[in-house]
């Protein structure tokens, strides 16, 4: 899972979006309209990212495809132990 989080995060160009939607999902569960409007960020972006960190296995939808909410995996939360993810090593603030 810590190699899966270091590629998605920090290892590829878009990492620093990735770790941006992840510690908003991590915040409060949100679906892609929200997260693109909370991230002034291009919805098709956000998807895209999305779809990165879902086929990682880092976050999961919750409900129907049109208005899913995503959230961090069990697994990734079992990974951080229960703690908050420390971002400042993606160099998001």
């Amino acid at each position: 899972m810590e190699a899966a989080l270091w590629f998605v995060l920090s290892g590829t160009r878009g990492g620093a979006n990735r770790a941006r939607i992840l510690r908003a999902v991590d915040q409060r569960p949100r679906n892609p309209n929200q997260l693109a409007e909370a991230l002034d960020l291009n919805y098709d972006t956000v998807r895209h990212h999305l779809d990165v960190l879902s086929e990682n296995d880092v976050v999961r939808a919750s409900g129907d495809d049109y208005g899913a909410i995503y959230l961090p995996t069990d697994r990734v939360r079992t990974h951080w132990g229960g703690r908050r993810v420390d971002y400042g090593a993606t160099g998001v603030q």
